[in-house]
This record gives C-alpha cells, sequence and structure tokens, in this order.
C-alpha cells in the first residue's frame, strides 16, 4: 500500500511516500521518495496555497497513493503561524478528497510514540530511526520532510494493527 505522509505548512509543506509490503512487517517499509513543496515569502497567502495545491496533485497522479496521512494540529505557541497552517491543510485535505483519497491524522505526540515508543522524542532520534527503517543512506532532509516520513510510517503501523 503506498501512503503519503504530509507535514502541512505554507512556506513548506514536506511530503514522504511510503509503500507498506506485504508481509507487514517493520522490515517490509520502502522509500518511494520525498520532499518538499516550496512557498515564496513574496507570494500572496492564496498564491501560496495555489502552489502547494498544484504541487499535491502531481504528487497525487505520480504515485497514486492510497492513503494520505497528515499531522493534525495539535498545538501551536503562535496564532500568527496556526491560521496559514491550518489553511495548508485545509487545501491538502481539499485534494485529497477530490481524488478519493482517505485521510488519517496523528499529532505529533502520536507519531513519536510510534516512531521510538517516547512522546517526547527528539527530531534526530527520530530521523536516525527513519533512516533505519527505510535504508537511507543518510538522514532525511529537511526536517519538514524527515516529519512527513515520520507520519507515513506511523500510518503504516497504525494500518497494520486495524
Amino acid at each position: 500500500m503506498v501512503i503519503l505522509g504530509i507535514d502541512p505548512g505554507t512556506a513548506a509543506t514536506g511530503w514522504g511516500i511510503i509503500e507498506a509490503k506485504v508481509p507487514k512487517n517493520k522490515n517490509s517499509l520502502v522509500c518511494i521518495n520525498y520532499g518538499c513543496i516550496k512557498t515564496y515569502p513574496s507570494s500572496s497567502p492564496g498564491d501560496r496555497l495555489v502552489i502547494i495545491n498544484s504541487e499535491l496533485k502531481k504528487l497525487i497522479k505520480k504515485y497514486r497513493p492510497k492513503t494520505l496521512a497528515i499531522e493534525k494540529l495539535f498545538f501551536f505557541k503562535n496564532l500568527k503561524t496556526a491560521m496559514p497552517v491550518s489553511q495548508a491543510k485545509g487545501v491538502i485535505l481539499m485534494a485529497a478528497a477530490e481524488n478519493g483519497i482517505p485521510v488519517l491524522e496523528f499529532t505529533p505526540p502520536q507519531v513519536k510514540m510510534a516512531m521510538v515508543g517516547y512522546g517526547r522524542a527528539e527530531k534526530i532520534q527520530i530521523q536516525k530511526i527513519i533512516k533505519s527503517l527505510l535504508r537511507l543512506k543518510e538522514l532525511p532532509r529537511p526536517d519538514d520532510a524527515a516529519d512527513a516520513l515520520a507520519i507515513a510510517i506511523s500510518c503504516a503501523y497504525f494500518l497494520k494493527k486495524a
């Protein structure tokens, strides 16, 4: 099953595509690709959302994910950050709905718990586990893309249990 993990943001939306192969065990995860959808600070908020939508639709068309896993907005220290991220998430959810892709949401502590068994794990711990699980040659970068891969892996674990 191909899973598209998303870490939403307006400046950078991280994405990671994995495949959970049968038999479903930790060694059955394969990294297909990952990266970031970047927008320009000089662009209007609407134009940034159009870019995210357009690039996400290209990813969906190319990789045909069966599930989209996205970070659930959990806690924000800054309302100025929360609103644009919420807007980006809305565009992402709409693209998934338009393509008939079911969406699962995971909070950062849920992802950390799934990855390392501890809800307050550090990013570097998560990245090292991603590198090992997906047999990558180096730590996944940038952080937004690594977070998206972690979200996709968490989704695979969740679906395995279901």
